[in-house]
């Protein structure tokens, strides 16, 4: 099956669809799923020359790529968390700021940079639905559930203080 013109790739969308979301949600958890189909797919338009005869395997190997750069994303975000932490102020600030930032690596990294940018950078919905490339009223909703997502978090860190929080990452990808 050729996937090099809008009709072709969209009959190889509804076929092979199912099959990466597949292959990506064994190796993360729902939503991130859904992220790297997509971006799977999106990769796949822009590349639709290459494609082979058989694109299947070929677009496993994209959302594999896909996978691992969420991974190595997942562990630079959970680093500058860290040293984030490290930086904190006074001691009262300090724990309460661990806990945020530990409530933070405990989110999706979509949460998490919504969050960022509206409380540290200070970013209006309307500025921080343009850097993300969405409507200010669907920026509106997703940082509603963010906020959720973030308080859900914090109570769980505070129910089991002793445990280290850690960030969700996407399962390692092999080489």
């Amino acid at each position: 099956m050729s996937i090099d013109d809008e009709a072709s790739f969209e009959a190889g969308f509804r076929r092979f669809s199912g099959h990466v979301h597949a292959y990506a949600l064994r190796r993360t958890d729902r939503e991130a799923a859904q992220e790297v189909t997509a971006e799977t797919f999106l990769i796949a338009w822009r590349r639709r020359a290459q494609a082979p005869s058989e694109p299947l395997p070929w677009l496993y190997g994209i959302a594999r790529g896909v996978l691992a750069n969420e991974r190595r994303a997942s562990m630079r975000r959970g680093a500058l968390l860290g040293r984030l932490a490290e930086h904190s102020r006074g001691p009262a600030e300090a724990a309460e700021g661990r806990e945020v930032l530990r409530a933070l690596a405990l989110l999706p990294a979509r949460d998490s940079e919504l969050l960022l940018l509206v409380a540290w950078e200070g970013l209006s919905t309307k500025e921080a639905a343009a850097v993300l490339g969405c409507s200010a009223a669907t920026l509106a909703v997703r940082l509603h559930r963010a906020r959720r997502r973030l308080a859900r978090a914090l109570a769980e860190i505070a129910e089991r203080p002793e445990a280290q929080a850690q960030p969700r990452q996407v399962s390692e990808v092999s080489a």
